[in-house]
């Protein structure tokens, strides 16, 4: 089941965080690139003080042990959100205008 995953998430070209078994480590913000065989090679970056370095690294299938994703973010603090015109009234975010959580703003 993780096998097809990773082929499909190689398809998908989204950024993925792979743990890997053998290495007991988190790849993290990686793409899957290419997958021949039972290798898999990914594209990643890493920041270390003032410098961004790329890599390109190729691993095992089998030595991937999971596979997590991003769905989606919201950034911290007092930050309205977009919505869309179209969005259904019993899916919108409620607004709060006081400290009641039972009346609607």
């Amino acid at each position: 089941m993780l096998h097809r995953k990773i082929y499909q998430l190689c398809g998908d070209g989204r950024e993925v965080c792979i743990f890997l078994r053998d290495q007991q480590r988190w790849i993290e913000r990686a793409r899957i690139i290419d997958i021949e065989g039972d290798l898999v090679t990914l594209r990643y970056e890493t920041e270390e003080e003032d410098e961004v370095c790329s890599w390109e690294e190729m691993v095992r299938l089998e030595s991937i042990g999971a596979v997590t994703q991003k769905l989606a973010s919201v950034p911290r603090g007092n930050v309205e959100p977009l919505v869309s015109e179209d969005c259904p009234e019993a899916e919108r975010i409620r607004r709060y205008t006081d400290s009641n959580p039972d009346s609607t703003g």
